[in-house]
């Protein structure tokens, strides 16, 4: 091991200046087995964990599984599964190395390890954040195998905590579970409803991908190089539903500043149509318009505007979270912070996977109501206009979606056939779901605008857009 690099032999070389921990590692004590090893979990919930471990709680160690690529799992090893953090916003920025993650495997390569994870005395919980597209047999296979061999050792159940950016997510991975298991299984799936709680829960920081800038600045501040560095924000959100095997957990999570709460769903759904929603929308804008980050986007007066009124106007009305306008303010502050370089590519992955659940349901309330849907017609027409693949500077860009290839056929003919190529797309129930595609008078403003789009641009057609009257 480089004596250059972030470890735990190094770690008292770091400044003073950052927020190290005190505590010391106790691998076969590690209480969290967490799916899906990615930037998000280890600036979110890892920090939560780390809090609680400084507190004197060393039931909260985490057991890291990246599910299919070692390579991050081979650096954190590197470093002893320690990472610095930036944490910055209006008030300037600080930085942290949590120490939470005290072992790591990698799920492909390394199953039984996760396996024995799950069903290891100490292990009280599982984490989860591994898609936003939903979650497949193979994950429910990996559960069913780890809790099948935790069952057989006569083990406590767990608190299973789906942290994915999916609407009831505790609810579809428990009944995914259900579906996955064989009939010989009847036995052991008594036990998991009897013994494991599977909390919904939502949870909220903006994290891009780790940047060569990041790791740059890092090693500047901390003196040692950190091939795992990440820059996150200060705001943070965890709502949970209070459902847990051991109900003191409760109360140990709030303490964090964790939202413990049976009305999960109200706060998964404005995040889902509210930063989600608008950060779709951003993405694409900015892939058309040659904007790298979503900074630059919510940085043009007339994009920012845009994105006030769709959360006001359109979606805010079907919205049970009381305190929507303070957390659209809040949004809008986010979306700017210079520190978070958060790529409008990145934001736009897989945007056929996330559209259906962000943006449909909003619409359909509107229409049930009688009001307008302009902002969500113009972004489905930019999203047709993004399926061309090149911006409105000529530069080509790729669709990193699973359904790529059937979106850039229907794309490439926009120009001459805007008619056809609106109906190929419109038509999709699944991006639109299976009221919309029937819909006339939608079709007819997606294709209003998406004229527009193709003639004026997206800058001008925006700006026209948020002159109208609501």
């Amino acid at each position: 091991m480089s004596e250059h690099k972030l470890s735990r032999a190094t770690l008292s070389e770091v400044s003073a200046s950052v927020k190290t921990p005190g505590y010391t590692p106790q691998p076969s004590e590690t209480g969290v087995v967490h799916l899906g090893l990615g930037a998000f979990h280890r600036a979110h919930q890892a920090m939560v964990f780390d809090q609680l471990l400084r507190e004197g709680d060393a039931r909260w160690g985490i057991h890291g599984v990246g599910m299919t690529q070692p390579g991050l799992v081979n650096k954190l090893r590197a470093q002893d599964g320690l990472y610095a953090v930036r944490i910055a916003g209006a008030t300037g920025v600080e930085w942290q190395v949590p120490g939470a993650l005290w072992q790591t495997s990698v799920a492909t390569t390394e199953r039984q390890s996760v396996l024995n994870a799950i069903a290891a005395q100490s292990t009280r919980w599982i984490t989860i954040t591994v898609t936003e597209k939903g979650y497949t047999p193979a994950l429910a296979q990996l559960l069913i195998d780890g809790l099948r061999l935790r069952h057989a050792t006569g083990r406590a159940g767990l608190t299973i905590a789906s942290c994915d950016n999916l609407q009831g997510n505790g609810h579809k991975l428990k009944a995914l579970i259900h579906a996955t298991a064989n009939t010989q299984d009847a036995s052991l799936m008594q036990w998991i409803d009897a013994h494991c709680a599977f909390p919904c829960s939502m949870v909220d920081r903006i994290v891009p991908a780790a940047t060569a800038e990041v790791a740059e600045a890092a090693k500047a501040v901390l003196g040692l190089e950190d091939d795992c560095a990440l820059s996150t924000e200060t705001f943070w959100e965890w709502v949970i539903e209070d459902h847990f095997v051991d109900p003191s957990d409760a109360a140990l999570l709030a303490k964090c500043g964790v939202r413990v709460t049976s009305q999960v769903h109200s706060y998964e759904e404005a995040k889902l149509r509210m930063l989600n929603g608008s950060h779709t929308a951003m993405a694409l804008m900015g892939a058309i318009t040659g904007r790298a980050h979503i900074a630059d986007c919510i940085g043009a007066d007339h994009i920012r505007a845009f994105v006030h009124q769709m959360m006001s106007l359109e979606v805010a009305p079907h919205l049970s979270r009381t305190d929507w306008q303070e957390y659209r303010d809040a949004l809008i502050q986010r979306f700017g912070n210079p520190y978070l370089k958060h790529s409008v590519h990145q934001i736009a992955t897989d945007s056929s996977q996330k559209i259906p659940q962000r943006w449909p349901p909003t619409v359909l309330a509107q229409m049930a109501k009688g009001q307008s849907f302009e902002r969500h017609a113009l972004a489905a027409a930019i999203f047709l206009r993004y399926t061309l693949a090149i911006d409105e500077q000529g530069h080509a860009y790729t669709l990193n979606d699973p359904e790529a290839e059937s979106l850039m056929a229907i794309g490439q003919n926009q120009v001459a056939d805007a008619a056809g190529c609106l109906k190929a797309l419109l038509d999709r129930q699944d991006l639109w779901g299976s009221e919309l595609p029937n819909n006339t008078l939608w079709a007819q403003r997606v294709a209003y605008w998406h004229d527009q789009v193709l003639h004026q641009g997206v800058d001008a057609t925006v700006k026209f857009a948020i002159s109208l009257d609501p």
